[in-house]
């Protein structure tokens, strides 16, 4: 049995990662702050400790507590658009706690570090699909602060040996399929969920930002992944870090714009999705799809959700069962 510490596993995509330890048989110790994550979905089975990484005494009690096999850090801010308008606080607050927590590994010799990072480090594709040899510009300053504790870890292996991944997530969609944990950000500001609360009109309408964009309906395109199936690459990839640190996309390969998910979430519920068009938001390329090739060579992942209507269908079923999330 290994032992895994997982800072903000009360979030979305952490506690998904919780809970498919748990079912592995593994030893898992949540760290969260509860600022943007649930205490509810922190699955029964893993030990929850309330703690802010900014916080030195604590962050150091919870690494000194027995050995680790492993560390997933998963705690951000994490809005694109707030990124723009607080750029310092959005560079301060993750790359400073990144670099605080890959300190605190090094010191108490935590053999495996997993970055939950994001395809926001890249700018505007010039490609149909982004590989991992795409030129790197982060496109907000979310982007850039996740792109900082990657070069931090990259640092952190060369003097230290500590061996990492880091895992450029698309867009993270979706739920459990048995209907366990779900999506509940607050306030939420992905599109799938959004859109099926102004299917179900439980929010007057859907704000589509900018219909101008060069693609073919004019909304950005965007490559949407299941949430369980990022849990998995996350499992996939302790065995390479065996052998060396690793840089992955994790997406579908797939892209589809803002008015194919609103299709897709009327079919799913047999409602219309209302919506406006605004402005462009601040910080978004056209197009972000993935190119993950090399994770499904040398880790032999694949997505097992990846049809955008299953995603949308897994999302919906969570959303209709928690009408008010985790609350």
């Amino acid at each position: 049995m290994a032992r895994f510490l997982v800072t903000g596993g009360a979030g979305y995509v952490g506690s998904h990662l919780v809970l498919t330890l748990l079912e592995r048989g593994d030893e898992v110790v949540v760290f969260d702050n509860l600022r943007t994550g649930h205490r509810s979905a922190v699955s029964p089975g893993a030990r929850f400790v309330k703690g802010d990484l900014a916080d030195p005494v604590a962050l150091e009690a919870v690494l000194a507590d027995g050995r680790w096999d492993g560390l997933f850090h998963f705690a951000a801010l994490s809005l694109v658009g707030e990124s723009m308008r607080e750029p310092m606080r959005y560079l301060s607050e993750n790359a400073g706690n990144g670099f605080a927590l890959i300190q605190a590994a090094v010191r108490h010799e935590v053999p495996r570090f997993v970055l939950s990072s994001t395809a926001n480090i890249f700018g505007s594709a010039d490609t149909p699909t982004l590989a991992e040899t795409a030129v790197i510009e982060p496109a907000s300053a979310y982007g850039e602060s996740k792109r900082m504790i990657e070069r931090a870890l990259l640092w952190a292996d060369r003097v230290h040996g500590l061996r990492s991944a880091c895992l450029r997530y698309f867009n993270a969609a979706g739920a459990d399929p048995r209907g366990r944990l779900g999506e509940d950000h607050r306030p939420e500001t992905h599109l799938i969920p959004l859109a099926i609360d102004a299917a179900l009109g439980r929010i007057p309408e859907l704000t589509i930002f900018g219909d101008d964009y060069d693609t073919p309906d004019g909304t950005c395109i965007r490559d949407y992944v299941h949430v369980c199936d990022l849990a998995d690459a996350h499992i996939r990839v302790l065995d390479r870090l065996d052998h060396a640190s690793v840089s992955y996309n994790l997406g579908n390969g797939a892209g589809h714009s803002v008015r194919q998910v609103l299709e897709s979430v009327a079919a799913s519920l047999g409602r219309d999705v209302p919506a406006r068009i605004g402005p462009r938001r601040a910080g978004d390329p056209p197009r972000l799809v993935a190119c993950s090739d090399l994770i499904k060579a040398e880790a032999g992942w694949a997505p097992r959700f990846a049809d955008l209507r299953e995603i949308v269908d897994h999302a919906a079923a969570w959303r209709l069962e928690h009408p008010y999330g985790y609350g």
